[in-house]
Order: C-alpha cells, then sequence, then structure tokens
C-alpha cells in the first residue's frame, strides 16, 4: 500500500474537520447533498466532457496506482542481476541467456533481452525500447492530466455551487434566521470544491507524474543495460553504466564492507 496517499487523505479530511471546530462551525454543515452532487457529479460530468472514454476508463486503474505501491524490480537488483548476466555471456556467450529469461518477470525487460539473444541490430533494439518507454510516458501524461483537470474543475463548481446557495437564499429574505442558515449552506459547495480540487486532485497528478518518473528511469537502466550486454561490456563496465541510475546513498550501500568491519 501507498501509505503516504493514504495519510495525506486523513490529514486532509482532519485538518479541514478540526479546523471547522476550532473556528466554532458545525460538522453537519457538511451533510448537505446538493453540494456532494455539484462537485462530485459535477467534476465527473466535466471529466467526461473533456476525456474520451477510453481515457476515462482507466480512472479505476489509476486511483489503485496511488493507492497500492507498484512491486517493480529495485535498482540494486536490476544492478546484479546485469552483473550476473554479463558474466554468464561471457563465460558462455549470448545465447545462453536463453535459459534464464523464465526468471526474469518485467515484460519490458523480458522483450529486449529476447531481441538481444536473437540477434537483432542494436539500433532496432534501441527504437523499439524507447518507442515502448515513449508510449508508456504519453499514457501517464494522459492520465495524471485527468486528475489535474478534475483539480481545475472542482473549486470552479464549487463556486457555482455557492452561486446557486446564494440565489435560493436571497429568496427568502424575510426570514434572517433561515436566511443565514442558507448562506452557510450555500459556501459548503466552495469549500467542497476548493478541497478536492488542492487536497485531492492536483496532488494525485503529481504523485502519478512522480511515479512515472521513477518507471521512466527504471526502464532508461533496463535499456542501457540490454544495449551494454549486446555490445559485449565487461561485468565491470556495466555496474560503471547503471551505478549512475542509483542515488549515492544507495551506491554507498553497495559498495563491499572492508573484512574484520
Amino acid at each position: 500500500m501507498e501509505k503516504s496517499t493514504v495519510i495525506g487523505v486523513v490529514m486532509g479530511i482532519t485538518a479541514v474537520g478540526v479546523g471547522m471546530v476550532l473556528k466554532g462551525a458545525s460538522l453537519t454543515a457538511l451533510i448537505n447533498p446538493a453540494a456532494f452532487l455539484i462537485i462530485i457529479v459535477g467534476t465527473a460530468a466535466a471529466l467526461l466532457n473533456a476525456f474520451p472514454m477510453d481515457q476515462i476508463k482507466n480512472f479505476p486503474v489509476l486511483c489503485k496506482k496511488l493507492a497500492k505501491k507498484d512491486e517493480h524490480i529495485p535498482k540494486s537488483d536490476l544492478l546484479t542481476l546485469f552483473v550476473e548476466l554479463s558474466q554468464v555471456a561471457r563465460r558462455e556467450g549470448i545465447l545462453a541467456l536463453e535459459s534464464r529469461l523464465e526468471e526474469i518477470h518485467d515484460p519490458f525487460l523480458k522483450n529486449g533481452m529476447s531481441m538481444v539473444i536473437d540477434g537483432m541490430d542494436v539500433d532496432f533494439v534501441r527504437d523499439v525500447l524507447d518507442a515502448d518507454i515513449e508510449a508508456m510516458e504519453e499514457r501517464h501524461r494522459s492520465g495524471a492530466l485527468i486528475f489535474s483537470q478534475a483539480g481545475m474543475y472542482a473549486p470552479t463548481l464549487g463556486v457555482l455551487g455557492a452561486v446557486i446557495g446564494l440565489i435560493a437564499a436571497l429568496g427568502n429574505l424575510n426570514d434572517i434566521d433561515a436566511l443565514g442558515h442558507a448562506i452557510a449552506a450555500a459556501f459548503v459547495a466552495t469549500l467542497l470544491g476548493i478541497f478536492t480540487g488542492y487536497v485531492l486532485w492536483h496532488p494525485f497528478a503529481n504523485k502519478l507524474k512522480l511515479i512515472s518518473k521513477d518507471e521512466v528511469e527504471l526502464k532508461r537502466m533496463m535499456v542501457e543495460g540490454i544495449l551494454s550486454l549486446q555490445a559485449g561490456d565487461s561485468p565491470m563496465a556495466i555496474e560503471s553504466k547503471l551505478l549512475v541510475f542509483i542515488p549515492q546513498k544507495v551506491r554507498e550501500l553497495l559498495k563491499p564492507k572492508p573484512e574484520g568491519k
């Protein structure tokens, strides 16, 4: 589970709820079906108008990606794998790597390794893998755009909800008490619009972009490793190439410790 998403949502809701209590506002004011209808259904309608159904269908998958951490191979393990594969290739030849394909579960890495083992041209392998990464980046951009657009629509719909509420409130000027409650209820839509836009949708879009960036970097590391194997680079050379993809702190942990320490 992606703990930061869960913690962030809970903290956001808690901050608004406690803040309302400290300001003297009643939490029962949030029980406003009309406001939820305008913000939630209105935002959904705006997204349907803005994106084709093929992209909207991915919304549950994107929500799952935000809540559940993807299980990708760690960069340190990937480095170790390529060093081992290079050692096998230098001893037994590149075709010997075919027996190791069953151990590889990442489709991108497995496809690249298969092309290398089949003896395909280095430029062809690079072009195919780069095109795969670019297609993935475009899919990820489209997914993040759904959330960022929702973050734009929701606050504006909150203003719309407030206007609708004020229209209803101003139609009852004779009753001051009822007028006050109606005006307070009118601004609940604004609160919901701003909250969902700037505490949920925009941050979710940003997190999806960061997740995509990490995945692209991992795949770039795979490309370098695959092409290095194809070029017949030594294990030490491959290790040096792939270390640049690993943060400095992790590199320090990968260094062998001196004996006796």
